[in-house]
C-alpha cells in the first residue's frame, strides 16, 4: 500500500500543473547544479495580452487629484512583502464602484439599463484555460467594471504604490460581491506561470460591509506570520491574551493573520519571490471567510508582469 501512495503523490506532482510550477517552475536543477534555478522567460511579444482583461495604458491627460484623508502605509511583512493601506479609497470612489457595479447603465452598450454588472463568480484549475462554477469552492458574484476616469484613477494609484514597474499590467478591476454564506477558500492569486510571466501582485480593496452590518468575511493568510505588536489588532483579528512573557504584549499564535473589512482600506502583496527561480510564496495561501450576516463588496485589482 505504500509503494501505490508513494507513486500516486508522484503522479499528482507531475501532472498537477500549478503544483508543478509551484514546486519546480519549470527549471531543470540537472542544468545548473549547486545553483538556484532561474526561470526561463519568453519575450513579451509572445503574451496575449487582451484589452478586455488587462488595462492598459491610455488617457495621459486625466487628472486624478489626491483624497482625503490621505492614504497610508504600513509595511505588514517584508519577505513576502505584504503592505496595509489606509484610505485606498475614498469614499467618493467606493460609492462610484457600487454604482457602476450595480447597473449595466454606465456600459453604454446594453438597450437593458437595469441589467446588472454582477454575475456569478467561477474558479479555474488549469492555468485559466477553462472556468467553471462551484458554489463550494467560491460563492460570490463578480463584475469587471467599465474604465471610467475614476476607476483609471484607482488603477493608477495601484500602479503607483508598486513603483511603476516595468512589465506590470494592471488587470480590469473586479468588483466581487459576498451574500451571506458567501466565501472563497484558501487559493493562490498565481495560479500558474506562463514562460516567466504572471499575476506577479495581489491588492484585496473593501468597499461596502453594509454601514457596519456585516459579520465575518475577513481576508484570511493561515501561513502568515502573525504580528505580536497590538496596534495591528485594529485592522487584523486578534485573539484573547494568553500569556504575558513580561514585555506588555499579547502573546498569540505565530501563523494565521485574518485582516477585517474595513471599507476604503486595502491589503497588497506579492505572489512570487523576487529571486529570478518563479516560485511562489506559500505565505501567500489566502481565503475569503465565510460573511455571517449582512453583505460584503470588495474589489481585487490584480497585476500580471514580469516575474523577477
Amino acid at each position: 500500500m505504500l509503494s501505490y501512495a508513494v507513486a500516486l503523490i508522484g503522479i499528482l506532482v507531475v501532472f498537477n500543473s500549478p503544483l508543478n510550477d509551484f514546486l519546480f517552475s519549470n527549471v531543470n536543477p540537472k542544468q545548473c547544479p549547486g545553483q538556484i534555478p532561474q526561470l526561463r522567460r519568453i519575450p513579451l511579444s509572445k503574451l496575449n495580452l487582451k484589452e478586455d482583461l488587462i488595462a492598459l495604458e491610455g488617457n495621459s491627460s486625466l487628472q486624478c487629484m489626491p483624497h482625503t484623508p490621505a492614504p497610508v502605509v504600513h509595511v505588514y511583512s517584508r519577505e513576502p512583502l505584504v503592505l496595509y493601506i489606509e484610505n485606498f479609497l475614498s469614499l467618493d470612489e467606493r460609492e462610484h464602484l457600487l454604482g457602476i457595479s450595480s447597473s449595466a447603465k454606465n456600459r453604454l452598450l446594453t438597450p437593458h439599463p437595469s441589467e446588472p454588472l454582477f454575475e456569478p463568480s467561477t474558479t479555474t484549475s488549469d492555468g485559466g484555460q477553462t472556468t467553471h462554477r462551484n458554489t463550494t469552492v467560491r460563492d460570490s458574484e463578480v463584475a469587471v467594471i467599465p474604465r471610467t476616469d475614476r476607476v483609471r484613477c484607482i488603477e493608477n494609484r495601484a500602479r503607483e504604490i508598486q513603483g511603476w514597474r516595468e512589465n506590470v499590467f494592471i488587470e480590469r478591476l473586479r468588483t466581487q460581491r459576498y451574500r451571506q454564506g458567501g466565501h472563497y477558500n484558501h487559493h493562490f492569486d498565481w495560479s500558474s506561470n506562463r514562460g516567466g510571466w504572471g499575476r506577479v501582485s495581489s491588492f484585496m480593496v473593501w468597499v461596502d460591509d453594509g454601514d457596519g452590518s456585516l459579520v465575518g468575511g475577513g481576508t484570511e493568510f493561515p501561513r502568515m506570520k502573525r504580528s505580536k505588536d497590538p496596534r495591528w489588532c485594529a485592522f487584523i483579528e486578534c485573539p484573547g491574551k494568553t500569556a504575558d512573557k513580561g514585555d506588555g504584549l499579547e502573546q498569540t499564535p505565530e501563523l494565521g493573520v485574518t485582516f477585517k473589512v474595513i471599507p476604503g482600506n486595502a491589503v497588497y502583496w506579492e505572489n512570487f519571490r523576487s529571486d529570478g527561480t518563479g516560485r511562489g510564496w506559500v505565505e501567500a495561501w489566502h481565503a475569503g471567510l465565510p460573511v455571517e450576516k449582512g453583505v460584503k463588496v470588495g474589489l481585487n485589482i490584480w497585476s500580471t508582469g514580469y516575474i523577477e
